[in-house]
């Protein structure tokens, strides 16, 4: 029976977690729901949270020139349990295109895979993703396992095509003669039949958020450049194989420096192929020493620790796990890879997820400990105003009437304040989202064309871009100030407002930019290469600087939208609670005015109306003791390390210590 994986029980750990901390948070809303306590804002942000949770990925990039073992890897650590090879892996070039395995559950169980001649359109990976009409679709029956490996027998596929086509494709390049394809007799030349494959299938490892890059050479003429632009950037971590027995060679180094060098990328470099090294004229403990030295010089010219870079036997690795043979496995040294991989990693994404889930939870249950305090202010205002009425004669409960009707008249002056603040608010939140506009980066993106086409051989590239990226942290800078300005009026208008006429506005700080100048810098890390001399014969490719134009506004607007976004919700939220304590002070004075009507028609009520209010107040504390229980069951499930994980520190403990 194969055996299981370190990484497979924890990646199992991990979905477990999150599916009680989704059901958690999900009964938090519903119960806030159920009292009427949630508002659009509120509800906006748990519905964020819970589709994070459902959402939530980890993205492993498996990198490496060909033949290097790198798809044997794969189903070692993956896909033993289907008893044999899942990825092809036999000698030979087998990946030809970029393979991503993961699951949708919205998509039903499918190979797909985008033709080649996609390239000559112009349009990007990321475009094309949705539109399943430029797509050649396989449906998988997850009933019959083996009909996953013959399906993606079809990601080894070529075809044969003149050379003027494969210059067109991307696949020729005469400044680069020593990487092209070799000519058959007639001409012709072998390329890829396709230019990526996605599969969607229900593997348990799949279905748990796991998501694996299977990529080819990186290097060669022909490399798909969204591969190193797009995917590899939002992988979480790469492991790059290496051949035990060839060590690092130049290839190997040039696809380390160009597409694996940036620090912000977990990497683990793999010496694959160790069985290669096996001599039966060497004694064990020459050839382990043999290994360990192979080791050491990976780790030196790669520049990483050494513990970072493991020795092992993928292909033994794979025989061993499907016969259940654990001394074998240990041989294949195989374990201390997953084990580091489910260490480092893991924690990791749970710790991410935690803190956005003790964010949220504190979060919402500050606004609704607000909420339960104004609404429980105004019961203890109208049991002072009931119980004076004890002894009361009719004209002073009418004179009490008359009184708040104009403590309504007086509040209702509050409107118009509140219309022209959301008019400025709305106003100065479209200024803000203007700088981060699609039109924005448009016009930039088309400045940058300009100033490239003004100089020969695209020799103005690299100042364009890196003018281009530098205005581009401009606008999101300004972007951020325009919302602190924004931010300061609301602050001085809540002050004014809770002052004038009760109320308990707060405002949250501005959402840090942080991140999202992080991301332009990897962005600007990752293209900028691409704009170097040695790399103009690649701009100077059909179709690659519309490509690569394309590419970049794409992971630009993300990047921008998603800025956007954040600042929509900050102000969405402000001016919610508006509203939520707007209606709530209705309902106040409607109550107040109510009971004195019925203590007028009936002076026997007054008792019982009391006790009514009383009660009221008492069911409204209760409310903020549910409340406080709600949150730390949440919290508490959010703390709970998933078996295998390291335990969660207790951040947020104290944040509910006197919410009761």
């Amino acid at each position: 029976m194969p055996s299981i994986s370190p990484i497979a029980e924890r990646l199992d750990a991990l979905a477990g977690w999150r599916a009680e901390l989704d059901r958690r948070v999900a009964e938090l809303g519903h119960w806030l729901a159920q009292q009427e306590l949630l508002a659009d804002a509120d509800a906006a942000v748990l519905d964020g949270l819970r589709e994070r949770l459902k959402a939530d990925k980890l993205v492993l990039a498996f990198v490496a020139e060909f033949s290097r073992g790198k798809s044997e890897l794969i189903n070692a650590i993956f896909f033993a349990d289907a008893g044999r090879r899942v990825l092809p892996a036999t000698p030979g070039r087998t990946t030809m295109c970029p393979v991503e395995l993961r699951f949708d559950p919205g998509v039903a169980p499918r190979l797909a895979l985008l033709p080649i001649e996609t390239r000559l359109r112009g349009l990007s990976l990321a475009e094309l993703r949705p539109r399943d009409d430029h797509w050649h679709l396989l449906p998988l029956d997850p009933r019959q396992p083996q009909s996953l490996v013959h399906a993606l027998a079809a990601v080894t596929a070529t075809q044969r095509v003149t050379q003027a086509e494969a210059v067109a494709l991307g696949f020729w390049s005469d400044e680069q003669p020593e990487d092209n394809p070799p000519q058959a007799a007639d001409g012709t030349v072998e390329i890829p039949a396709w230019r990526h494959a996605v599969i969607n299938y229900p593997h348990p490892l799949l279905e748990r958020g796991l998501v694996v890059i299977d990529t080819p050479g990186l290097n060669a003429v022909g490399a798909e450049p969204e591969l190193t632009l797009g995917l590899l950037p939002t992988a979480h971590a790469a492991v790059f194989v290496l051949a035990a027995d060839t060590g690092v060679t130049r290839s190997d180094l040039a696809i380390w420096r160009e597409h694996l060098g940036q620090a912000s990328l977990d990497r683990f470099v793999v010496l694959n192929k160790i069985d290669a090294l096996q001599d039966p004229l060497a004694s064990a403990a020459l050839v382990q020493a043999q290994i360990e030295q192979q080791r050491q010089v990976a780790a030196q010219l790669l520049d990483m620790p050494p513990a970072r870079v493991f020795a092992l036997s993928a292909r033994q690795a794979l025989a061993a796990r499907i016969d259940g043979d654990a001394a074998a496995l240990q041989a294949s040294r195989l374990p201390p890879l997953e084990q580091a991989l489910a260490e480092q990693l893991l924690p990791r994404r749970q710790q991410l997820l935690l803190q956005a889930a003790l964010g949220t939870i504190e979060q919402l249950r500050e606004a609704t400990a607000r909420r339960l305090a104004d609404r429980r202010r105004q019961q203890a205002e109208q049991l002072f105003e009931l119980r004076g009425l004890r002894g009361k004669s009719g004209a002073k409960l009418r004179v009490m009437v008359e009184r708040v009707d104009a403590e309504v008249a007086e509040f209702e002056r509050c409107t118009a304040r509140l219309a022209a603040l959301r008019a400025v608010q709305a106003k100065l939140l479209r200024a803000v989202q203007s700088r981060l506009s699609s039109e924005t980066l448009r016009t930039e993106l088309g400045a940058m064309q300009s100033a490239v086409a003004a100089r020969p051989f695209n020799l103005g590239a690299r100042a364009a871009f890196d003018t281009l990226l530098g205005r581009l942290h401009g606008a999101v800078d300004a972007a951020a100030a325009q919302a602190e300005e924004l931010r300061q009026m609301l602050q001085a208008s809540f002050n004014q407002l809770n002052a004038e006429f009760g109320f308990a506005f707060t405002l949250a700080p501005v959402p840090s930019m942080a991140a999202c100048q992080a991301e332009l810098s990897l962005i600007e890390q990752n293209y900028r290469r691409y704009l170097t001399l040695a790399q103009a014969w690649r701009m100077a490719l059909p179709g690659f600087a519309e490509q690569f134009r394309r590419m970049l506004l794409s992971k630009l607007r993300m990047v921008f939208e998603n800025a956007a976004g954040e600042f929509e919700l900050w102000s969405k939220a402000a001016t919610s609670q508006v509203e939520v304590q707007l209606r709530e002070r209705r309902r106040g004075f409607t109550r107040r005015r109510e009971s004195l009507q019925r203590v007028q028609a009936a002076a026997g009520e007054l008792e019982q109306r009391l006790a009514e209010v009383q009660a009221q107040d008492e069911h409204l504390a209760g409310l903020q003791a549910r409340l406080a229980e709600v949150a730390r069951e949440a919290t508490a499930a959010a703390q709970r390390a998933a078996p295998g994980l390291p335990a969660q520190p207790d951040p947020a403990l104290a944040l509910h210590r006197n919410a009761a």
